[in-house]
């Protein structure tokens, strides 16, 4: 599909409205979709990508079938086994503290985590330091203030984090998976570009809104605006030597 475009983003949208009941497809369309973006910059084949936090490995599978040397790193055990049995090679691993040497990788890889940690920017230095010079970071989460921010209680959580795990558990008769400030946190973009900004150990290749269907990249240069309409960043980092 092509990256950007009205077909490619109502494929993944409808894809995402089916991730509770289909999740096989969903994240296997995601992974092909991300696969690709990565290809723009840098080829896959023979390449080392660390996969920080994919869960169940769809992604780190659709980086193997195109010819990398795919690792996955995940810290929740369940995450790992969602699919019944852990991916061949999967390593249970903090995003803080990665089991590899030193510009191990040709990329480092990471998809919808960094709401998930309580420190991105260091969760961030972990990820530009396991990248060998001249390799790729793919960093993509979705900000706080995005109507996808506060995940299965958006777009409550525009009303309140609390009001909306309240209304999630009156509606569902379960609590949300999510809490903020436990397990999800208010990543905005704003601060985090200007941090990628200042880093010298990093080059900023692309910022864009991952699903946008046009003005991918033009959509994060808005401040104030960006918050609420790029539902999605991405990232692509280049590791400077």
């Amino acid at each position: 599909m092509r990256d950007p475009s009205l077909r490619r983003s109502y494929a993944l949208f409808r894809a995402f409205l089916r991730e509770q009941t289909d999740p096989e497809h969903c994240y296997r369309l995601l992974a092909v979709d991300a696969a690709d973006q990565v290809e723009r910059h840098l080829p896959l084949s023979g390449a080392v990508v660390a996969d920080v936090g994919g869960g169940a490995g769809h992604f780190t599978e659709e980086f193997r079938r195109r010819g990398a040397h795919g690792y996955l790193f995940e810290p929740d055990a369940a995450e790992l086994t969602a699919r019944g049995t852990a991916p061949e090679g999967a390593v249970i691993a903090d995003g803080y503290l990665l089991p590899l040497a030193d510009g191990a990788a040709d990329v480092c890889f990471s998809s919808n985590v960094l709401e998930h940690v309580a420190d991105p920017q260091t969760f961030l230095s972990e990820m530009v330091r396991i990248t060998r010079p001249g390799g790729l970071i793919y960093l993509a989460f979705t900000n706080w203030l995005s109507p996808w921010g506060g995940h299965e209680t958006a777009p409550w959580h525009y009303l309140g984090a609390e009001r909306a795990r309240n209304r999630y558990h009156r509606r569902t008769g379960r609590d949300a998976k999510h809490t903020l400030g436990q397990n999800l946190f208010a990543v905005h973009i704003g601060p985090t570009l200007r941090h990628v900004r200042t880093r010298d150990d990093i080059a900023l290749v692309t910022a864009r809104s991952r699903y946008a269907p046009f003005l991918a990249e033009l959509i994060p240069r808005l401040p104030g605006i960006r918050e609420f309409a790029t539902w999605n960043l991405l990232l692509i980092l280049r590791r400077l030597p």
